[in-house]
């Protein structure tokens, strides 16, 4: 493989010693590494984190989620367990800007790697610390899953079909809010920084996390009683906004109901006296008849296959939009123009497509340099970093130090 371009983003200048696993620290160093920053993992030797084999698709035995999760870092086998392994830690977080980790609340502790510890070493250090319940509370000391925090956050309570047992959202969004959360807080932190000299512990839960994005559900109840229920692909007494059928057997998500664009929808179905007529005219007025609008426009659609509905609402000023899947996004003209999917170099694969990164900053904008790294692939670096002699190297490794 060739060597992989330098750096680049407004994090250049930020180093980022990352030591959770699985995914929620990981994909906070991953949205780091991404903008720029210089993310060190550590794994533990001969295993390495479990990303490495998560995934249902596992070509030649490898995963396919390990090259997005760890990209653009690099990887540092160590024995965090060790008394040497740990003081490769403190001498890395001599010059280090931001610390990961999401072990459970007392293990950095009983390493002698808690943040007294370490901001004795480095008072500028930011330590963030992912965990399920956070660092204090009754259940701090509890093995937390983000599918937990999923459902202690309220999400899974509102997540499917009114008809089925709450749902599982299809991807590890506990995980991931915690994680992005996590990234926000360290960038909150190196803000505070700048004008006080001083690091700071950022404490992101995962049942924390998934509530601060459920929008008025405990004011709701709080305020009037009402607690929201799962609804499925509609918005309760908001109509239209409904997925519906097209005479191809496709699907089309059809969000049309503001006044104004509700007229354009009666306009497009050739239909404009649904815009006055006083059971459809206002917004209020179309929620107290939501499954009987939603059947109205149903039995319009059915009648137009996919392509010429959808490009006839669009002419008409009309959301819509087809439900993507993988092949949908890679086929489609505006991923393509915004580059919004890329193609990484990879030793077993050749090229993998993975998603570009987000958000897009106009002057220092970040780039996927590299998917994720063998097992060790940077120890050697880090070794010569911080001047570990070879013979050193050579005992801490047949000790499984490293």
């Amino acid at each position: 493989m060739t060597t992989p371009p330098p750096r680049q983003g407004p994090l250049t200048d930020i180093r980022v010693i990352e030591m959770g696993q699985l995914l929620a620290g990981p994909f906070c160093g991953q949205l780091l590494a991404d903008f720029g920053a210089e993310v060190i993992k550590c794994e533990q030797p001969g295993e390495g984190d479990p990303m490495r084999v998560w995934g249902r698709e596992k070509p030649y035995g490898k995963s396919l989620w390990w090259p997005v999760v760890a990209r653009n870092k690099k990887s540092l086998t160590l024995n965090l367990r060790t008394s040497e392994g740990q003081q490769v830690i403190r001498d890395l977080v001599r010059d280090a800007d931001i610390l990961i980790e999401n072990f459970r609340p007392g293990t950095m502790e009983r390493w002698n790697l808690g943040y007294d510890d370490l901001k004795a070493i480095n008072p500028r250090l930011i330590m963030v610390r992912v965990t399920g319940f956070g660092q204090t509370g009754p259940y701090s000391s509890r093995a937390g899953y983000g599918s937990i925090g999923e459902a202690m956050g309220g999400l899974r309570y509102v997540v499917g079909d009114p008809s089925t047992q709450p749902s599982r959202m299809g991807i590890s969004i506990g995980d991931e809010l915690a994680a992005t959360y996590a990234c926000l807080g360290a960038m909150m932190a190196l803000h505070a920084r700048e004008r006080t000299g001083k690091g700071q512990i950022v404490d992101s839960a995962i049942y924390e996390a998934v509530l601060a994005m459920m929008e008025s559900t405990i004011t709701e109840y709080a305020a009037a009683g009402y607690v929201r229920e799962r609804t499925g692909p509609i918005l309760p007494n908001v109509s239209p906004s409904n997925v519906f059928d097209t005479k191809d057997g496709k699907l089309l998500l059809i969000a049309a109901n503001q006044d104004t664009v509700f007229k354009r929808l009666a306009a497009a179905m050739g239909q404009p006296e649904l815009a006055t007529d006083p059971r459809y005219a206002t917004h209020a007025a179309r929620g107290e008849v939501q499954p009987e609008l939603d059947a109205l426009i149903n039995d319009w659609t059915r009648t137009i296959d996919l392509a010429p509905l959808e490009a006839l609402l669009n002419e008409n000023g009309v959301p819509c939009g087809l439900i993507y899947t993988a092949p949908d996004m890679l086929a489609d003209p505006h991923f393509k123009a915004r580059n919004a999917i890329v193609d990484v170099p990879h030793r077993d694969f050749g090229m993998l497509k993975m998603q570009n990164v987000a958000p897009r900053l106009s002057d220092t904008p970040g780039a996927v340099r590299h998917a994720g790294p063998d097992l060790g692939e940077h120890t050697e670096e880090v070794m010569d970093l911080l001047g570990i002699a070879p013979d050193t190297r050579a005992d801490w490794r047949a000790r499984g130090i490293i």
